[in-house]
């Protein structure tokens, strides 16, 4: 029987490579009972790379072939991954959602594996992560893929964009102003134009300090967004212009939240995406 260091590194090692595997092929393969397994899984679940459902455990990490995130755990990345959690729970079961690339909406996807959905996205990392999941119907938007962001764009990926409509369009974005939501790159802001038109609601998901901050080009005003979802980090003046434009505010809690508030100062420029 191998030690337990090196059980759960072999145990994590097959679910990121298979994104599936049933208890008893685990078990089978390690050399130990299923309870041991049961017991090495509960630290990959709270680390959030893997998920537990009936007979199996999916992988909800990095991806194994994909590492696009993998160098950008940046500051604010528990932020990212309580708004994904919190992004989450405005999903209903069935719905027919769209994700758009980027870090947050990953973590979003994250708590989505064993969900009974259909999805839509232009993200090879989150169709990659949902596509074990046999409670998904998964829809993948083609086009140019875009190196470092792995996400499809270009005319092909509007042109399918606008045969397609969805209930909630969750969308990432580089910054926020008063004149509303930017990206820095000019292709993947026409593409998400076009998911804006097929959605019904666009929630935006974005860390506290993407506001105050323009990008080259603008994808919408507010006014356009039903809803936003943000870490506790947000200055109380955004909180306000954002009643004021009508959108929905929800609030994920992050620990020190407060020490990150952004002021509301001249617009930064800023050319990273989510």
């Amino acid at each position: 029987m191998v030690k337990t260091k090196s059980r759960r590194e072999r145990l994590r090692s097959l679910i990121q490579t298979r994104g599936f595997v049933a208890l008893g092929e685990l078990a089978e393969s390690l050399q130990v009972s299923e309870s041991t397994i049961r017991r090495d899984l509960e630290q990959l679940e709270h680390s959030g790379d893997a998920r537990r459902t009936h007979g199996g455990v999916f992988w909800t990490g990095s991806p194994s072939t994909m590492r696009v995130f993998g160098n950008r755990r940046d500051t604010m990345w528990a932020a990212k991954s309580s708004i994904g959690r919190i992004a989450s729970e405005l999903v209903e079961d069935h719905d027919t959602i769209l994700l758009d690339g980027g870090s947050t909406t990953y973590e979003l996807a994250r708590h989505l594996v064993k969900r009974p959905l259909q999805v839509v996205t232009n993200s090879l990392p989150v169709a990659h992560l949902l596509s074990s999941s046999e409670s998904i119907d998964l829809i993948m938007i083609g086009g140019s893929v875009r190196g470092r962001t792995a996400v499809a764009i270009g005319p092909m990926a509007d042109t399918m964009l606008r045969t397609l409509s969805v209930g909630k369009l969750f969308l990432s974005v580089a910054g926020i102003t008063e004149r509303g939501c930017f990206n820095s790159d000019m292709m993947l802001v026409e593409s998400e134009k076009a998911m804006i038109a097929a959605a019904d609601q666009v929630i935006v998901v974005s860390d506290s300090n993407k506001f105050g901050k323009v990008s080259l080009s603008r994808i919408c005003g507010l006014g356009d967004v039903n809803a936003l979802v943000t870490d506790s980090g947000i200055h109380s003046e955004w909180k306000q212009r954002l009643e004021t434009a009508g959108v929905g505010l929800v609030l994920a809690k992050v620990p020190d939240a407060s020490n990150r508030e952004q002021p509301t100062k001249p617009e930064q420029k800023t050319r990273d995406q989510n």
